[in-house]
């Protein structure tokens, strides 16, 4: 049986042209990311998106989601045999004080039960695909640019 995966992802940009990144250890693999996850059944996108924050980001709380990118290409899900992947991604706000903490180092964590997190701060400008894992977010990586690098 054929299946969709569908994943919501939030480009969260600061006032010094950096967008936020986020480092995980999932599965065994260290995997660099836009944070955001998948889609449950029942939920919108934006549901998702703030549900994901929530759950990954201490309880982070965004707003202003302005559609930024939904794949327009196959694309084989990672997890998953027979599973075509569909990404959505949306520029959002974070609403202020922040709820989680970022590093200047990339796998700034300690793992639990096999999962570790952390959050980093990236300038557009100096962002490259291969500072991300996952083959849509490389793409977006040059809509990005063309878009928001100074």
């Amino acid at each position: 049986m054929q299946k969709f995966i569908i994943r919501i992802y939030g480009l969260v940009m600061n006032n010094k042209n950096e967008i936020l990144i986020s480092d995980e250890f999932v599965q065994t693999t260290h995997i660099s990311k836009f944070p955001g996850g998948g889609l449950k059944f029942g939920e919108g996108p934006h549901d998702c998106l703030r549900r994901e924050f929530k759950e990954e980001c201490n309880g982070q709380e965004i707003k202003n989601l302005y559609h930024f990118y939904t794949t327009d290409f196959f694309q084989k899900a990672w997890f998953f045999e027979n599973a075509q992947l569909l990404s959505i991604y949306y520029i959002a706000e974070l609403k202020m004080p922040l709820q989680f903490k970022t590093s200047d180092t990339p796998f700034d964590f300690e793992l639990v039960d096999g999962f570790g997190q952390s959050f980093r701060w990236v300038k557009i400008k100096d962002l490259k695909e291969d500072d991300l894992t996952l083959p849509i977010d490389k793409f977006v990586v040059n809509k990005l640019k063309q878009t928001f690098d100074e």
